[in-house]
């Protein structure tokens, strides 16, 4: 049991690049990861990794009853495993670990990936809301170990609860891929999502310009709750030709295609504070790729890409976004400092944070 890590998560371990980040840093740290997760109708097979991974096979899929259906099986999971610390990401597994940590008195840690009352798919829906939103304040007390994605979002915990919160963003490791590139659509320049398919990603907006894009397809890479929506959308409009659906890519192999396009997008609707104050990861995974970045002038977005690393824009009718991605294609971006300001925004930075609290823990372990 030594050194024993147990990581909580509510998906399904195969798509995670901050958790599986954050597990790599503590096996090198010298820690014995087990990451628990859930196991879903479509989930890829489980790559072997430096950590231990498990799945619960869940009754419930989706919604309230599958999150207390993943609740009570992890409590009762955990109360029977043997570990030194418990680290749960995003407040849909935290309550588990609040009571086992309290239970058991084991160190927990708490890793909040966004704003989780204010995600879009809860801002429509206060009732929901409103129970999540008494999770957090029966748990956030108990808490002493707090990392989240942004400044913002920091500020918004610190403001409510008076803790100590820690800023870990969800950036890649330093590279600086050189080899083929893997898309190839005729010479046609490439316009590249990558992520979560879910509402509020703006993809809608691109599809709906494409008509009026020129010797461009749209690739869009990832998988979601609106994924069929995204196809249909695509099939009415007769856009086939014009984008292209590839689905889940892993972490593993996922940077070996970015740097083929031309533009990143990463649009967000403004559908609660989660998506205004989030800093998502594919900004900096473009930025690492060489490529240049359309992006919602949203704050921590901006603190980031501010005319360095693409531009910046806040409204998006078809026409206008249209004109905007067809200037952006025709006259290019200058990315000659790309590499440096990868430099900065790196994973072997951020884990330093992580280190200041769990190598902490090593002496506390017997």
């Amino acid at each position: 049991m030594k050194n024993k890590i147990i990581i909580s998560v509510s998906n399904d371990l195969s798509c995670d690049q901050r958790v599986n980040k954050v597990c790599n840093s503590l096996v090198n740290m010298g820690f014995d990861v087990l990451l628990v997760g859930v196991k879903r109708k479509n989930s890829s097979p489980l790559m072997p990794k430096k950590y231990k991974m498990f799945r619960f096979n869940t009754i419930f899929k989706k919604g309230m009853l599958f999150f207390i259906e993943l609740n009570v099986r992890l409590f009762f999971y955990l109360l029977f495993k043997n570990c030194n610390i418990l680290v749960s990401n995003d407040l849909d597994t935290l309550l588990p670990n609040v009571l086992i940590s309290r239970l058991k008195r084991k160190e927990l840690v708490y890793d909040s990936h966004e704003y989780f009352t204010e995600v879009a798919e809860l801002v429509t829906r206060p009732k929901k809301q409103a129970i999540w939103k008494s999770v957090e304040r029966y748990c956030f007390p108990k808490l002493k170990h707090i990392f989240t994605v942004s400044e913002s979002i920091a500020e918004i915990y610190r403001g409510e609860y008076g803790k100590e919160v820690k800023v870990v963003r969800n950036v890649p490791y330093y590279s600086k891929y050189v080899g083929d590139k893997l898309l190839n659509y005729s010479g046609k320049k490439i316009i590249i999502y990558q992520g979560a398919l879910n509402i509020g990603r703006g993809l809608e907006w691109v599809i709906d310009a494409m008509p009026l894009i020129k010797n461009a397809v749209l690739v869009i890479i990832g998988d979601g709750t609106i994924s069929k929506e995204l196809n249909e959308r695509v099939n009415n409009l007769q856009l086939n030709e014009k984008v292209i659906f590839w689905g889940r890519i892993a972490e593993s192999e996922l940077y070996k295609y970015t740097p083929s396009a031309n533009l990143g997008l990463c649009l967000l609707e403004n559908r609660g504070l989660s998506y205004y104050y989030s800093l998502p990861n594919r900004i900096f995974d473009y930025l690492h790729a060489g490529v240049p970045v359309l992006a919602t002038d949203f704050p921590e977005i901006a603190n980031i890409v501010n005319n360095e690393t693409g531009i910046l824009i806040n409204h998006y009718e078809p026409e206008y976004l249209a004109e905007v991605i067809n200037d952006f294609l025709e006259k290019g971006f200058d990315t000659s400092n790309f590499d440096e300001i990868a430099k900065k925004f790196c994973w072997e930075n951020e884990e330093k944070v992580l280190k200041e609290v769990y190598l902490s823990f090593l002496s506390l372990i017997i």
